[in-house]
């Protein structure tokens, strides 16, 4: 592409960022040309391009061949970006929910106009984890991959292993702009598993829909939990993890129980970080912010730089082997609940510890996947879910089941 001529949606934190960063660039041959905005009441950064607040001005405009999607309306990024490449325009977004919904269509949309989708910017900020799994890990046979996908949640967690408590903790981010006023895309795990569903078909070819995903946030975990794993010497970090046996991938996101030995065990605050196993490459781990108006603006202008190349992506991994999603699993987990009764909702294959207390109690054991997937966590308040790295396939002779009524009758333990 000679001259990249950009059509801008969205002129709020990233939006601006980017801006800032094109007016500083003397490297790229790339301008920003028109400028659409949502709200004409909000107060904006200055900008020597007039804002408008009528799309039509940069989707009819036959000298744009870039737009750049930034906005916050789902719904509305959705028709922007279809229509974009309707109208044969190189998109680039950093809308993850649009791309995990509904990124089969978008991938046709843009190869049957001739187009490129880039969106390095929608996973993990500044982080260049897509373009690394389409280029770098494209011959490699990738087993896993798992991070911490999400700076807010990261910055609560890691004030909540310091002692403080989770309301205190989301104040505290709000107050420092990492969480919105309304944090439920956050603290419930859903910006994150949007995220990882966009990394599932990059990394082993699959086209997962969120809701097949088991997705369990903070906002239920207790004191006690941060307590009980503060104790031991472990973290609890918001683990987004893929991964593959015996040719069946697995996927979900919950807070994981982690040791110090544990690549992300280290990583806090608002950053992101993403540990990918393959079978040559072994272990490495991608860190840096995963939010703010920088970072993702450096990895908008990332893919901005690419379409100079003519670059798109190539989803080598489609026609892998490894594209169906699988529940049949288990899981070692930690439930905590104050109330015991509540404990006893639940089937564990093997159970390993269980702890009852005069106002809390807590059942460690594996149990299948499939039954975590039947419980909306985040709707029980009731309850506290955590992960441990340890899974593994049902055996196929009978299993070892315990009665959680024999053990509550048997191991009684005051608090």
């Amino acid at each position: 592409m000679k001259k990249i001529n950009i059509g801008l949606f969205g002129f709020g934190c990233v939006g601006s960022g980017l801006y800032k960063v094109l007016e500083e660039s003397n490297n790229l041959d790339a301008k920003i040309t028109r400028i659409v905005a949502k709200n004409p009441n909000k107060q904006r950064e200055s900008t020597t391009i007039p804002i408008s607040y009528n799309s039509r001005e940069i989707l009819e405009d036959e000298s744009i061949n870039v737009v750049v999607e930034l906005i916050n309306d789902s719904g509305e990024a959705y028709a922007i970006i279809k229509e974009a490449l309707q109208r044969k325009k190189h998109v680039v977004t950093a809308n993850k929910k649009v791309l995990a919904e509904n990124l089969a269509e978008l991938i046709t949309l843009a190869k049957e106009n001739g187009v490129s989708l880039l969106y390095e910017a929608a996973v993990a900020g500044s982080i260049p984890i897509i373009r690394n799994l389409e280029e770098y890990y494209n011959n490699d046979l990738l087993t896993t991959i798992e991070g911490i996908l999400n700076g807010t949640t990261n910055y609560i967690l890691t004030k909540s292993n310091a002692g403080i408590t989770y309301s205190e903790a989301l104040q505290e981010a709000q107050d420092k702009g990492f969480a919105e006023s309304d944090p439920t895309l956050d603290v419930d795990g859903f910006d994150s598993i949007y995220k990882l569903t966009i990394l599932l078909k990059h990394a082993f070819g699959a086209v997962v829909a969120p809701s097949e995903l088991l997705t369990v946030g903070i906002r239920n975990l207790k004191k006690q939990e941060v307590k009980f794993v503060k104790e031991k010497g472990f973290r609890i970090k918001l683990i987004a993890k893929a991964f593959v046996i015996e040719n069946k991938l697995f996927a979900y996101l919950a807070p994981h129980i982690i040791e110090s030995s544990h690549a992300a065990y280290n990583v806090d605050n608002e950053f992101n970080a993403v540990l990918v196993q393959a079978a040559y490459a072994d272990k490495q781990l991608f860190y840096g912010k995963g939010a703010g108006s920088f970072p993702t603006a450096s990895a908008v202008l990332s893919d901005i730089s690419a379409l100079r190349y003519d670059y798109a992506y190539e989803y080598r991994k489609t026609n892998s082997e490894i594209r169906n999603l699988s529940q049949n699993l288990l899981l070692k987990v930690y439930i905590g609940s104050e109330n015991v009764n509540t404990l006893s909702e639940f089937e564990f294959n093997e159970i390993e510890d269980l702890y009852i207390g005069k106002n809390y109690s807590y059942q460690i054991g594996f149990i299948k996947l499939e039954d975590l997937l039947k419980v909306n966590w985040n709707k029980r308040n009731d309850l506290s879910l955590l992960i441990f790295s340890e899974n593994k396939l049902p055996n196929h002779t009978q299993k070892k089941t315990i009665s959680n009524l024999n053990l509550l009758s048997n191991k009684t333990l005051s608090s």
